[in-house]
Parts: C-alpha cells; sequence; structure tokens
C-alpha cells in the first residue's frame, strides 16, 4: 500500500514552480517515514537533518542565510555533496530552529534548483513570529494529515528489481 502523501510529494518535485516544501502536522504521524521514503526511492541523495536532536546542524543557521553558503556549510557538515535536483534536502523537526525556517526564503528567492523539504508539528505555535518571519509565499505547504494515511483500497504495484549496484547508488545521511 502507499501513502496519499507519496503522490504529494511527487507533484511537488516535477512542478516547475516547485518551492521549499513544509510539511506541518502532528507529531508521530508518519511525516518522517513518508518523507524518507520518498527521498530514498525519488533522489539519488537523501540529506537528513533533525534539527531538534542535533544542535551542531541546527547551528549552521545562526550566521549567514545565504543559500550558497548554508549549501558550502551543509556540505561540511555532512561531508557530502549537495547536488540540484539529485539531493533531497530534509530540514526535520524544524520548528526546533527558527533561522533553519526563515531560510526557506532565500532558498526560494536565490537558490530554486535545490530540492527541499522541512517537516515540524505545531508550527504555528512553536515559531516565535516576533524574532523570525515565517516564509509567507515562499514556501509550498502541505497540512492536510488525511495525505498521510495508506490509500483505503488495495492497490498492487509490480515494481521492478532493482539490483544490489543500484540500491547502492542511492544514499541516504542522517545527522542526529
Amino acid at each position: 500500500m502507499k501513502r496519499k502523501i507519496t503522490e504529494a510529494l511527487l507533484q511537488w518535485k516535477q512542478s516547475k514552480d516547485r518551492k521549499p516544501l513544509i510539511v506541518n502536522g502532528a507529531r508521530q504521524i508518519g511525516k518522517t517515514y513518508s518523507i524518507l521514503e520518498f527521498g530514498m526511492s525519488e533522489y539519488q541523495n537523501v540529506v537528513h537533518l533533525n534539527l531538534e536532536k542535533n544542535k551542531v546542524a541546527a547551528n549552521i543557521f545562526e550566521d549567514d542565510l545565504t543559500p550558497s553558503v548554508l549549501v558550502q556549510n551543509l556540505e561540511s557538515f555532512t561531508e557530502d555533496r549537495i547536488l540540484p535536483g539529485t539531493t533531497l534536502l530534509f530540514f526535520d523537526e524544524i520548528q526546533a530552529c527558527e533561522r533553519a525556517l526563515t531560510s526557506l526564503k532565500y532558498f526560494c528567492e536565490d537558490a530554486p534548483q535545490y530540492h527541499i523539504i522541512a517537516a515540524g508539528s505545531l508550527l504555528g505555535v512553536a515559531v516565535n513570529r516576533e524574532k523570525y518571519s515565517f516564509p509567507v509565499g515562499k514556501v509550498d505547504e502541505c497540512k492536510n494529515p488525511r495525505l498521510l494515511r495508506f490509500h483505503t483500497h488495495a492497490t498492487v504495484e509490480r515494481k521492478p528489481q532493482i539490483s544490489v549496484q543500484n540500491r547502492n547508488e542511492r544514499r541516504h545521511h542522517v545527522y542526529f
């Protein structure tokens, strides 16, 4: 079975007007799992930063929010290349790092070639909007918890056999 959100994420990826995507919803409903599953199937590389667990990763956003500087700093931190179109940047628990949320505005304006998904819970409550601004109009949002449910009817999917070589080419890095 597939989650409905997979179709929404695929439409987002293929959109010519794609902006950084925020997936907002309650805790423990499958946001992280769904995004990682999508990333592993649709990208060669997934860089997953949990900004709540990893304060060192969150500190990368404390200085310069210029996308080119952020990408360079993230590459240094993760020791991995972040390539437009083939790498999914996943900022998990973004409500824990307001500057990361603000950075989405600059990725939209100055570096739309990067594929970025941010996930968080209770973003409206957690973010102190007097200190940093929510990137209104600069992000796509997915707030519908129904998208995280599985399709109600069983679907039989014939998946092509993936060789071991292809499986190893897809990488997922988690930075807790």
